[in-house]
């Protein structure tokens, strides 16, 4: 291990410096070749549960790629499966539910996570990553709505009408059901931050699919509570979702420090609309498939907008994509740290 890079925990912060850090969501694994030799024999949830394998996929990004963070390598369905959800894993799909939510009775029957008992590979990998590191662990879980997506829907959805029909048709069970979830989340954060977590992110991946207004009404004091209570944790806390640009002012009233943003809104529109939370982003993943002069513009937009902007950590607007090769993250991170910080 060589000397602790902070630069990513200085920008979280509001006071980073011109040379901007860099991460990627889902940079570990998917596209790298090590990665796609080791799911011919382990499935996900087999490579999570191994620490010392789970460890090296997570390191693996950062020694490729200089990144600034690591983020831990496992998926927001990991805590399920010991409150009772029967999950599975599916290629080319996601998450499957084999025992979706249907009734009051099925929530009710949901039972609690003990980290220690039920999620003992995540504290080890954590414990491990942070002997092994010297950049920042990131660690994460899904927020109440994404999960309760999956949870009564059963997989991924287009149009989330059976979630939507018990949030507008059942408060009395929606309440219960996001209770359920913002007490998971909030055990497993603890647990994980506890282990030697140096930022959290919370990603409610689809709860774009809400207006504001819905967003207001049925999910924002759930992720009040859930902030509030792990902002006592004191490192930064993150949250990102898809489609989130109507939902940007109600985040930035939460106690979050860090706003991430997708490629539908630019770091300029976020901080026109007074947004004044640290931001992370934006580059559209698919851009990464086009020829370097494209994918170099594309990023040198973005780093002019925040170059006078100590509040800004360089990522994706949404997370790495197979086809994505290993050589165009390392040369897009090398772009970003070289061309950030060329005057400082």
């Amino acid at each position: 291990m060589g000397a602790f890079n902070d630069r990513f925990l200085r920008a979280a912060n509001g006071v980073g410096e011109k040379t901007k850090p860099v991460w990627y969501m889902r940079q570990a694994g998917r596209s790298q070749p090590e990665y796609r030799e080791l799911k011919k024999k382990y499935s996900l949830f087999g490579i999570t549960k191994d620490p010392e394998l789970c460890a090296y996929v997570t390191k693996l990004p950062v020694d490729q790629y200089n990144n600034d963070a690591a983020i831990l390598y496992k998926d927001i369905m990991t805590p399920l499966p010991a409150i009772g959800v029967d999950v599975e894993i599916k290629s080319g799909i996601g998450p499957v539910i084999h025992n979706p939510i249907k009734n009051k009775a099925d929530i009710e029957r949901l039972g609690s996570l003990d980290p220690g008992v039920d999620v003992p590979h995540v504290i080890e990998t954590i414990k491990l990553l942070r002997t092994q590191l010297d950049v920042p662990l990131i660690t994460f879980a899904g927020a109440p709505f994404t999960m309760a997506s999956y949870m009564i829907e059963g997989g991924p959805s287009k149009s989330y009408e059976n979630t939507k029909a018990m949030m507008y048709g059942s408060k009395e069970e929606w309440d219960l059901l996001m209770d359920k979830l913002s007490d998971l989340t909030i055990t497993y954060a603890k647990a994980q931050i506890a282990a030697g977590a140096q930022a959290f992110q919370i990603f409610d991946s689809w709860v774009g699919t809400l207006s504001a207004s819905d967003y207001r009404t049925f999910v924002k004091p759930t992720m009040a509570k859930i902030f509030s209570e792990l902002k006592k944790e004191d490192i930064p806390l993150i949250t990102f979702g898809v489609g989130t640009r109507h939902l940007l002012k109600e985040w930035n009233d939460l106690d979050v420090d860090v706003i991430g943003l997708d490629w539908r809104t630019s770091v300029t529109e976020a901080r026109e609309m007074g947004i004044q939370k640290t931001l992370q982003g934006n580059l559209d993943p698919a851009i990464l498939l086009a020829p370097w002069d494209t994918i170099e513009a594309r990023a040198k937009k973005i780093l002019d907008e925040t170059e006078n902007d100590p509040s800004f950590i360089f990522n994706l607007g949404h997370g790495v994509t197979p086809s994505i090769l290993p050589d165009t993250l390392r040369r897009l991170t090398q772009f970003v740290h070289e061309y950030s910080g060329r005057n400082q």
